[in-house]
């Protein structure tokens, strides 16, 4: 159950993320108030899961899954640029996050 509550917040990360871009610098309302409830959220849930869970794979499935996530999404639907290197590198955090699940002790 810890560790489904870090993937959803990573993914509440990624929405976090994505919102502050849209916000424009706190300067768009909807966007900034997106951030907010994404954050806070997202920051919830690593909380809860770190009851039981250790904090170094937990914190870098979390941060992976954010940063894997906001670069898709950039990649898909805000136009940015879909490399080859950069697709490899977030195969490569993603291949990290994995093996960091996989080779931490069960809780």
């Amino acid at each position: 159950m810890a560790w489904l509550l870090v993937v959803v917040a990573g993914f509440l990360e990624t929405g976090f993320a994505i919102c502050l871009k849209l916000s424009h610098g706190f300067t768009r309302l909807w966007p900034t108030i997106g951030f907010a409830v994404f954050a806070v959220s997202s920051f919830g849930l690593l909380t809860l899961a770190l009851r039981k869970l250790d904090v170094g794979p937990a914190y870098a499935v979390w941060t992976g899954i954010g940063a894997a996530g906001t670069a898709i999404y950039g990649m898909v639907f805000l136009g940015e640029i879909a490399s080859t290197l950069k697709i490899v590198s977030i195969t490569l955090v993603v291949a990290g996050v994995i093996g960091l699940q996989l080779s931490g002790p069960a809780h």
